[in-house]
């Protein structure tokens, strides 16, 4: 997840006029709205439409030179059907930010943000979710934090965040960690690479760790025309056989695996990468949050459980 459009979304915190009902595909100031997948269009006809997404969108973004945006879905929320949850992918001259936010159902107001959980264990359903994770691991299957990523190869966040998660999984020993895949449809060759990293990891776990470092390390010098060279030579250079994983990379049930991962990262309620769980909390802004507060909540999670305190009398 990116902090650089903080700027942008900040002035989305307050939303407390009525959307316009008509928009252009391409608005001034060189912001451009691209359209939906027809297929991805909600069936119920109680929500709002694209065009009045998109002319929510321009208003608000209007004034921001060469941003763009793409509408991924316009859907009752999973969470509480009478909101209608929006996801929208923001792009720009730093990079992309996704966007989610809720809107209600007179289509006056707009919330910001998730719908967090709540409730006296808010963590323990998505906990309960992520048990179905099956990408490759490091630490004890018994340890009493659990830690998931979803990450993407392509994605220079990820790759920023690599370093922060190794500290802190060489810090925190007693931490079960699983890889998940979660390559983003606007990166040319990360489902490639997560392919690649998939057919590795199932071959030879300790190549696999050396060949995401690897990949990371080669980010800016792979192109989706040269993704097969520069991969097959990680994973030889991580010690694993190149030939091998490549074939095991072009096979359909590959494919399937890595959108299984990204099926489930989206039950989780993954909007990007890297995002984080710890004992089924969301971390989504790695990057931003400060080391400490990640470590301590890994200490926190790692001590045995405590009755909660009830405040006052």
């Amino acid at each position: 997840m990116l902090s650089k459009f903080a700027p942008l979304l900040l002035c989305l915190t307050v939303l407390g006029s009525a959307m316009a009902q008509t928009a252009q595909q391409t608005t001034p100031h060189g912001i451009t709205a691209t359209p939906r997948n027809t297929e991805m269009r909600p069936k119920a006809e109680n929500l709002p439409s694209e065009a009045t997404v998109n002319s929510f969108l321009k208003e608000y973004f209007g004034y921001e030179q060469g941003i763009t945006w793409k509408i991924q879905s316009i859907r009752p929320s999973t969470k509480d059907p009478a909101l209608t949850e929006v996801d929208v992918v923001i792009s720009g001259p730093q990079g992309q930010q996704g966007l989610q936010f809720y809107v209600t159902p007179d289509e006056k107001h707009a919330m910001v943000g998730e719908l967090i959980p709540f409730g006296a264990h808010p963590f323990a359903e998505t906990r309960q979710e992520l048990q179905k994770a099956t990408g490759p691991t490091k630490g004890p299957a018994s340890a009493p934090v659990t830690i998931v990523e979803f990450s993407d190869l392509q994605c220079p966040h990820c790759k920023a965040a690599e370093p922060i998660v190794e500290r802190l999984l060489s810090e925190e020993p007693n931490v079960h960690f699983i890889w998940e895949n979660f390559p983003l449809p606007s990166h040319d060759w990360a489902f490639k690479a997560a392919s690649y990293a998939d057919c590795l990891g199932r071959e030879n776990k300790d190549a696999f760790w050396k060949f995401v470092k690897g990949v990371f390390d080669a980010q800016e010098q792979i192109t989706a025309q040269n993704a097969d060279e520069k991969l097959g030579g990680i994973v030889t250079a991580a010690g694993g056989n190149a030939a091998n994983v490549a074939a095991c990379a072009a096979k359909p049930e590959t494919a399937d695996r890595v959108k299984q991962s990204v099926a489930l990262g989206k039950t989780v309620d993954v909007t990007g990468t890297p995002t984080l769980f710890i004992n089924g909390r969301k971390i989504g802004n790695v990057t931003g949050a400060p080391y400490e507060f990640l470590k301590a909540i890994v200490d926190y999670d790692g001590k045995p459980a405590a009755a909660a305190k009830p405040s006052g009398k």
